[in-house]
């Protein structure tokens, strides 16, 4: 296992980097579609289903999501549809209009390719999830490879995530960028050895920017677009 990186400088210097390793919830794409679904729109299906007011289903749901955030059953969309009893799937399609990108993605990505670098898609977001967002946003071609945790059963959040994605698409981590909206995961990472390191203070359109101080973060992918 690499050892973990120092400190980055929040000035990014693009010759020491070879590798870019992009999230995409909250990071390429606005958090805003999965907040609403997983607060809003979920609990309004469940009390339909259920016959029960929206307010008693979201008081059944938020303490059954908060106890496995962060693990792979938060992320499994097959996981919440035996727990619920609900197609999460579909019910993923019955809002996909709410699907969008962050500014300067697309401008980000093709300059990325334009400068060499090996662009890869790293999320925890489930399959199922992955082909909705990626035929929606037409984002897929812009990147070397994707790379999807439900592959490995383990969360980027897992430091042992790294070594297996070191097995599937090999990196020099000191030579390596990740962007990510989860600190937990910009954590493990940096315990990896993933010299580069960047948070998304606003990872949701709908929401006031965050205070980071763990990390250097980006308003949008302008503040760090290769020259």
């Amino acid at each position: 296992m690499p050892a973990m990186a120092t400190p980055d400088s929040p000035t990014l210097h693009w010759d020491d980097i070879d590798s870019v390793l992009l999230d995409m919830d909250g990071t390429l794409l606005d958090l805003n579609f999965d907040t609403y679904f997983w607060s809003e729109h979920v609990p309004q299906r469940f009390a339909e289903k259920n016959g029960i007011a929206l307010a008693q289903a979201k008081d059944q749901l938020y303490p059954r999501f908060h106890a496995v955030t962060g693990t792979m059953d938060w992320y499994c969309l097959d996981y919440w549809t035996r727990e619920l009893g609900l197609d999460i799937a579909l019910l993923k399609e019955e809002v996909d209009h709410l699907i969008a990108v962050h500014p300067r993605v697309p401008e980000f990505l093709e300059r990325l390719r334009g400068a060499g670098k090996r662009v890869v898609l790293v999320t925890n977001a489930h399959m199922k999830s992955l082909d909705l967002k990626m035929e929606r946003t037409q984002l897929a071609g812009h990147f070397d490879a994707i790379v999807c945790s439900h592959e490995f059963r383990l969360p980027k959040e897992n430091l042992d995530f790294w070594d297996r994605m070191q097995q599937r698409e090999p990196f020099a981590p000191q030579r390596t960028l990740l962007v990510d909206d989860s600190l937990p995961v910009l954590r493990s990472a940096r315990h990896y050895g993933i010299g580069h390191l960047r948070a998304v203070s606003r990872p949701d359109s709908r929401q006031p920017p965050r205070e980071v101080a763990e990390f250097p973060a980006i308003a949008d992918f302008g503040d760090i677009m290769p020259g």
